[in-house]
């Protein structure tokens, strides 16, 4: 998803551009702050002492679904103007499972590879150049795989259109489910705490 900030702040594609870079800056050094530099710290969700991940990623999720409704009810931000990625279930899950898989191996996701790099983690750019070989491997087969990257194809479609309800009452529900997640998330690092290595700190 990309909102159109630019449009709606009257830029220049430079000035977008340079809006685009500040933002991602800001991003990286969250992400570092939040510990996510560390592919310990991340894998570290999959043994569930430490829930890190999943209390940032559904901050933001809550905090992306509010900003985004709010503004778009009170007509500051025109939702429509907003890309979305086209939906194809099959491949994307697909896609999924082995960005799952090398998240696990790795520890890192792709813009936490980043981040890791900057901070000047060796396996971070390892994993990095995954990425980049990955990429240049995907472009190759591209062709012979075409066909099945365009199957079960939905458009462009959201949960509020799938679902036939308002977007406020997805909201809602969004923020009810992060709510019992983070929940969840208390319980099982209390139960899973025995398994915390010394030298990573509760989140």
């Amino acid at each position: 998803m990309i909102a159109p900030i630019a449009s709606h702040a009257g830029l220049t594609d430079t000035q977008g551009f340079v809006a685009a870079v500040v933002l991602g800056l800001f991003f990286g050094f969250f992400l570092e702050r939040a510990g996510f530099a560390n592919a310990r710290k991340l894998a570290a969700v999959f043994y569930f002492y430490d829930m890190a991940v999943l209390k940032v990623m559904f901050s933001a999720i809550v905090t992306a679904a509010v900003g985004l409704w709010a503004l778009g009810a009170v007509g500051v931000l025109d939702l429509s103007e907003i890309y979305l990625v086209p939906t194809h279930v099959v491949p994307q899950f697909v896609g999924g499972l082995i960005l799952g898989v090398g998240f696990v191996v790795g520890g890192y996701c792709p813009g936490t590879s980043v981040t890791g790099m900057a901070t000047g983690r060796l396996d971070a750019f390892a994993y990095s150049a995954g990425i980049l070989g990955g990429l240049a491997v995907y472009g190759e087969i591209y062709p012979a795989i075409e066909s099945f990257t365009q199957r079960t194809d939905l458009g462009e479609i959201t949960f509020p259109d799938l679902l036939g309800i308002p977007r406020g009452i997805l909201v809602a529900l969004v923020v009810v489910g992060a709510g019992l997640a983070f929940v969840g998330a208390a319980k099982l690092e209390k139960a899973f705490a025995s398994r915390r290595p010394r030298d990573l700190a509760p989140t």
